[in-house]
C-alpha cells in the first residue's frame, strides 16, 4: 500500500509540474510578442533618414540668408563684438569715426593679409588700455570676443597688413612701446 500511495503522490506532482508548464507557454507566447512588437504603437509619424551613397555628391550646405546690413569700411576691418548679456558691459566700444588712412580697406588684388598678435584679455579695463595706447601709436587692430576654458577673452590683433614687412615693422614698433607681441600670422 505504502507503493501505491507513492506513486498517486508522483502523479499528482507530476500533473501539477505539466499543467504549470503549459501555463508559463501560454503566457510566453501571449506576453513575448507584445514586448518584442516591432512597430511601436505610437501616434508619431515615422522619422526617414537618408544616408547619401558613396557614388554621390558630397555635402553642400545651404547658404544662409544675409540679413547683415552692408560693410562699412571700419566694419570690415573691426568685426562685430559679440552682444554683451544682460549683466555684462560691453568689452569695447568703438566710436563712429571717419576711417583713417591706416584703417582703409585693403585692395581687392591683395591674396595675403598678415596679423601681429597683441594680446588676449579678460579684464575691459586692460583692453581700454592696450586699445588706447594702440591708437595713439596710430597702428591698425581689430578686438575679437574669445570664449575659453577659463572663460571669455578679448583678443586684440594689429592689422591687417598687405605685406609681411609692413606686419614685421608694426611688430617692431609694439615691441618699442614695452608690448610683447607674438609672431607674425597670416590672417586666416
Amino acid at each position: 500500500m505504502a507503493e501505491s500511495q507513492d506513486v498517486n503522490l508522483l502523479r499528482r506532482r507530476g500533473r501539477r509540474r505539466l499543467v504549470g508548464a503549459i501555463a508559463l507557454v501560454l503566457l510566453a507566447a501571449i506576453v513575448l510578442p507584445m514586448v518584442f512588437d516591432p512597430e511601436p504603437n505610437s501616434s508619431a509619424p515615422p522619422i526617414s533618414v537618408r544616408i547619401p551613397g558613396e557614388d554621390e555628391a558630397g555635402f553642400s550646405p545651404k547658404a544662409a540668408p544675409n540679413t547683415a546690413p552692408p560693410a562699412t569700411p571700419k566694419a570690415a576691418l573691426k568685426p562685430a563684438p559679440a552682444p554683451p548679456k544682460a549683466e555684462e558691459k560691453p568689452l569695447l566700444a568703438v566710436p563712429a569715426a571717419a576711417p583713417k588712412a591706416a584703417e582703409k580697406p585693403l585692395p581687392a588684388t591683395a591674396s595675403e593679409q598678415f596679423v601681429v598678435p597683441v594680446a588676449a584679455l579678460a579684464s575691459p579695463a586692460k583692453v581700454r588700455e592696450l586699445v588706447g595706447k594702440l591708437k595713439a601709436a596710430r597702428l591698425p587692430y581689430y578686438t575679437e570676443p574669445v570664449a575659453t576654458a577659463t572663460g571669455p577673452v578679448t583678443r586684440i590683433r594689429a592689422g591687417p597688413f598687405t605685406t609681411r614687412d609692413a606686419a614685421e615693422q608694426a611688430q617692431r614698433q609694439l615691441q618699442r612701446l614695452g608690448l610683447k607681441p607674438g609672431n607674425v600670422l597670416a590672417k586666416s
